[in-house]
This record gives C-alpha cells, sequence and structure tokens, in this order.
C-alpha cells in the first residue's frame, strides 16, 4: 500500500466509540481501525496513520460516551489539582508530589519531575518534585515488568520516598487503570487520608478498570477506583482519565497513552508554577490554551512526512538486516531518545541492542535517583563512541537529536567521528525563525535533515512542545521500523513479551481473536509456548499467572509460537522451524491461513 493510497475518513476516527465496537476490551486494549493494515503500508503510509492516530488525542467529545481531554469535567478536575500543587509550592516544608508509574508511565514521570525541579532550581526553591517507577532506575532503561504486578513494592516504594513528610500529593499513572504496583501505591493513599491526597492519572472511563483479582490483595484497580470516586466529590481524591482512543498498536500506550501523560502533567505543573511564581490566576481559559499549544505541536510531524518517511524507511532497512538504530541525543530530547529505544523490548520483542538511545553527559546530565547503574547500562556518547562505534557500518543508522540551544559545535564533532564509520546518519533539529546557529555542516555530513523551525517569538512552552514532537517522531520511527521488519500483524503486537500479568492477559486475548479458538485453549498454546512441551502437566496448569510470566522472561516468539501451533495443530517443534524458516512474524502467520 503506498502512501498515496490510505485516506483517513472521518467515520474511521470515531468507529471505536461505537458500544459494539470490540465491546468486551477497554479503550486501551482495542484496536485502531485507521490502522488495520499497517502491517502492509509503506513508509510514507505508516507515517500518515500514526498522525492520524495521535490527532485523536484532541478529539471533541461527541456524546456522553467518553470524555476527552479538553471537556469541561478533565479541565476542572485539572484545575483543582493544580492549586493543590500551588499550595505546595507557596509552602513546601514537609511537602512532596510524587509521580508514579509502571514503563512508559515510570519514563514520563522521571522527565517531568526533572524538569520542573530544575524550573525551582532556576527560581533558588527547594525541589518538591519526586518520581517513582515501578523496578528502579533500570525500568528507565529496559524493561522490567514484573515489578507492574507487585502492589506491595509499590506501597514500600511510596513510604519509602515520602518517609517524614506530612503532606503529599501522589500522581499516579496507569494508561490502561490496570498496574497493580499504582493500585497498592492509591490504596496506600486512601488508608492514610492525613498526609497523601491521591490522583490517578489514566484513560479508560472508570468502569474499565482492571478487575481481576490482586494476589495477596483485598482490592482489585477497580475497587480502588470506585473509592476514589466516592471521595472526588469532596476533592479529596481524584481522577484524570479522558478517552485519547485506541492506539495504534493495539495496546501499545507508550504511544497515546504516554504523549496524553506528558501533556496533562505539564500542564497541571505549568499552571501551578505560573500561579505560585507569577501571580497568574488558575482559570479554564488558561488551562485551554495550554492544551490547544500542543494540540498545534501535532501539525508540525505533519509538514515533514517526506523527511520522516525517508528516515523510517532507513531505519526499517537497519532493523530488517539485522543492524542497529542508534539515538545520540542532546538534553531532554536525549532523554526521549532512550526512553523510546527501551520500549522496543516490550513492544516488540527487539534484541536489547537493536535500537539504543546515548545522551550527552551521560548520568551527569540524566541525574536519576540511583546514579550509574553499572556496565549493562552505559548512555553516553563517549560510551557510544567506545562501545558501539567501532562495530557499525553503513548499514547501520545513526540519528543526532538536537535544538538551537545545544552546543552545536559538539554535535558537529559527534557527526564527524561518526561518518568515518557510517555514512547513514541523519539528524532532527529544532530551532526558532531567525535562528542563526551554524549548522550547514552538520546538514552536510547527515544523509538527512529534519529541520524544524519554530514560530518566533519562541513561548515559554518552547521547550515542552520540542519534547512532545520529538516523541511523536521517534515513537514513529521505531513503530514504523519494525512494522517494516515484520514484527506487527494487522495492528497487533505479535512478539510482544509475556513478562506480567497484563501482557499475558493481552497475548490470550490476541490469540483468541486472530485464531478464533476458545479462551481455554488460547492459554493452553500460550502456556505450552511458554514451558517448551507440547503436553502440560498438572504443575503447569495449577502455578499462577506470575510463575508463567517469570518463566516466560526467557522466551522469545512465545505468542507466535502459540498462534502457529493454533492455526495448524503442528507441534511446538515444527512451528519453531516454520518461523526459523520465515523469521518475519507477519509473513509466517500468512503462510499458516493461507
Amino acid at each position: 500500500m503506498s502512501g498515496s493510497e490510505w485516506t483517513c475518513r472521518l467515520s474511521s476516527m470515531h468507529e471505536w466509540e461505537s458500544p459494539y465496537y470490540e465491546p468486551s476490551l477497554p479503550v486501551s486494549e482495542k484496536s485502531n481501525p485507521l490502522t488495520r493494515d499497517i502491517d502492509r503500508a509503506s513508509s510514507g503510509c505508516i507515517v500518515r496513520m500514526l498522525q492520524a492516530c495521535d490527532s485523536q488525542m484532541f478529539l471533541e467529545e461527541a456524546g456522553a460516551t467518553y470524555q476527552r481531554l479538553m471537556s469541561d469535567g478533565v479541565v476542572e478536575t485539572l484545575m483543582e489539582v493544580a492549586k493543590k500543587v500551588e499550595l505546595i509550592l507557596k509552602d513546601p516544608r514537609d511537602s512532596l508530589v510524587v509521580l508514579s508509574g509502571c514503563g512508559t508511565s515510570g519514563r514520563l514521570a522521571f522527565l517531568v519531575t526533572s524538569a520542573f525541579n530544575r524550573a525551582l532550581k532556576e527560581l533558588n526553591q527547594s525541589p518538591v518534585y519526586s518520581y517513582i517507577i515501578a523496578g528502579g532506575d533500570k525500568a528507565l532503561f529496559s524493561s522490567q515488568e514484573a515489578p507492574e504486578d507487585d502492589p506491595k513494592l509499590g506501597m514500600l516504594s511510596l513510604k519509602e520516598a515520602c518517609e517524614g513528610k506530612k503532606r503529599v500529593l501522589f500522581i499516579g499513572i496507569s494508561c490502561g487503570l490496570s498496574a497493580p504496583f499504582v493500585a497498592g501505591q492509591l490504596d496506600l493513599c486512601l488508608q492514610n487520608p492525613q498526609v497523601y491526597t491521591p490522583v490517578l492519572v489514566g484513560f479508560n472511563p472508570t468502569h474499565q478498570a482492571r478487575d481481576e483479582p490482586i494476589p495477596g490483595c483485598s482490592f482489585t484497580f477497580r475497587s480502588v477506583v470506585q473509592r476514589m470516586e466516592g471521595l472526588a466529590k469532596s476533592q479529596k481524591a481524584f481522577l484524570i482519565n479522558p478517552a485519547v482512543g485506541p492506539e495504534a498498536i493495539s495496546g501499545s500506550s507508550r504511544m497515546k497513552g504516554g504523549s496524553a501523560t506528558k501533556i496533562l502533567l505539564e500542564v497541571v505543573l505549568s499552571a501551578a508554577h505560573a500561579a505560585a511564581f507569577t501571580h497568574t490566576p488558575i482559570t479554564q481559559q488558561g488551562i485551554l490554551q495550554h492544551m490547544r499549544a500542543y494540540e498545534k505541536t501535532l501539525e508540525i510531524p505533519c509538514a515533514h512526512n517526506e523527511g520522516m518517511s525517508a528516515l523510517l524507511e532507513a531505519a526499517g532497512k537497519s532493523l530488517q538486516r539485522g543492524r542497529r538504530v542508534c539515538y545520540l541525543g542532546w538534553g531532554s530530547l536525549g532523554v526521549l531518545g532512550l526512553v523510546d529505544a527501551s520500549e522496543c523490548v516490550p513492544t516488540f520483542g527487539a534484541d536489547y541492542e537493536d535500537v539504543r538511545g546515548f545522551i550527552s553527559g551521560g548520568y551527569n546530565e540524566l541525574k536519576n535517583n540511583e546514579g550509574p547503574l553499572g556496565p549493562d547500562f552505559r548512555i553516553s556518547h563517549e560510551d557510544f563512541l567506545h562501545l558501539v562505534l567501532p562495530s557499525l557500518d553503513d548499514h547501520d543508522m545513526v540519528l543526532l537529536i538536537y535544538t538551537q540551544t545545544d552546543d552545536v559545535s559538539d554535535v558537529e564533532k559527534l557527526a564527524r567521528r561518526v561518518r568515518e564509520k557510517t555514512s547513514n546518519l541523519h539528524a532532527v533539529y529544532h530551532r526558532v525563525d531567525g535562528d542563526t546557529a551554524a549548522t550547514d555542516d552538520i546538514n552536510k555530513l547527515c544523509l538527512s535533515s529534519l529541520r524544524i523551525t519554530w514560530p518566533s517569538p519562541a513561548s515559554g512552552l518552547l521547550q515542552m512542545q520540542w519534547e512532545l514532537c520529538t516523541k511523536l517522531f521517534l515513537n514513529a520511527l521505531s513503530t514504523g521500523a519494525h512494522v517494516l521488519k515484520g514484527k506487527i500483524y494487522q495492528n497487533h503486537m505479535m512478539d510482544l513479551q509475556v513478562t506480567n500479568s497484563k501482557l499475558y492477559c493481552r497475548a490470550t486475548r490476541l490469540l483468541q481473536k486472530l485464531s478464533g479458538c476458545p479462551e481455554s485453549k488460547c492459554e493452553e498454546a500460550l502456556l505450552k509456548a511458554v514451558y517448551k512441551v507440547d503436553n502440560l502437566t498438572v504443575e503447569i496448569t495449577s502455578s499462577d499467572i506470575s510463575t508463567h510470566t517469570h518463566t516466560a522472561r526467557t522466551r522469545t516468539k512465545v505468542v507466535p509460537l502459540a498462534l502457529v501451533c493454533l492455526l495448524t495443530g503442528c507441534s511446538l517443534a515444527e512451528a519453531e522451524l516454520r518461523l526459523e524458516q520465515q523469521p518475519i512474524v507477519r509473513d509466517a502467520v500468512e503462510a499458516c491461513l493461507s
């Protein structure tokens, strides 16, 4: 399918809202009608599909079914939470604002708290923000899925972060209203209202919150949400849960879920800072104005479709050849490169080395809670030069990510070092109209450069807009490259890692949808693939999900193997042979169906 053969139809934009569209699934797990054929699309078509999905974030409320980012109820709640933050900023003694989440949500909690603590430092104010990510700081750069299922670990981490504090505003982020780690933290807040005020950020209606029992707990995520709904009337708890539509790749909440999380958190904290330090009242108009600035940011990538398609094509070719894609970034855009790279492993079953991010200054720039994380997590440009660059050739893609505020001479110096090993060098560069920074030499070193020019004078939100725009670019690049590699079937993650209960349930549902087999038979096939057996023992079938997901950590192609077995009735060994002969998951599945 060429880019010109796909058009975004208005009916497809809203189709997911019908009560008859995949009714058993929450919004965050539904498939998006816009991307049904993304696995057969050209690079240009993929870019346009992903942009159309992103634009769904700002669709207006079309009825009583779903509230949206700019719905009155959402804006009012954002205002009230901003006022709570303002109170802490004005009197920070014994107080803390904690942002917590799992995976992408935790990584964005880190990004946002870092930015706003820096803003406080520039005002000679003490930091009041803290982040928690399930699995600790290693989860900033790698998949640490298992801790997401541990509510007691969530409680413990929150207690430790808030030790000695008398007033805590806790913002828990769970895109699907599903993570037990966050549910445990919210439950702790509800049990201790004299200290904690809980805020939940997610993107499903409350009745779609996960209701499966959590081992060792008397509550489910949904029961926690229901308790919060009761307290919300008296502003003792807050729920921020607009619908932003299904993800372009089903369940891949790193995309719209992550972008909307960043938008909501920054809108709240920016309004609070303006109120506390410039006496700007927190108003509905102010919140909406900030939201619309982000909405306009989504238009920027659309002006660079041709260049974005070329980047996506280059990244796809590198991955198809078994080579690497490397992001070399500066400042917060470098952090976004680290984040995007880390998400490819659990989402696409990628190898850790397939997509890597590196940041200028390494841990000195990052300033994460735990500091340097050891030899398995080397993230500086110096690490790239010493450990990665020597093995690169023209089949490896390298992407520079920088802005006019970065040291352009440093960018050029690194670009020259890269060109000594590979000509496959590209750049994404943000500038304000009228910027005179000398980047011509860098552009000459690159096969392609996306120069993104922003209107002058720059708004106070410019850095946040640069970040959102860069996130959209990188998400599209890594997603599209893995689509071209054949890691997606229709618009489903076929090679996902089954390493926690959420992913286990998602894998079972996916097998059921694609095979048409009963749920019990699909779960049986999944377990056979996890344990690498053709016959399940009583010990396996009587084990709980946590045991299965623990075993699955060391397994690859679990879902494709299970699906091939379901479609053909073949043994596991025969399924493995089929996938060896046709390693592109999409084509292997198609061969079974034909």
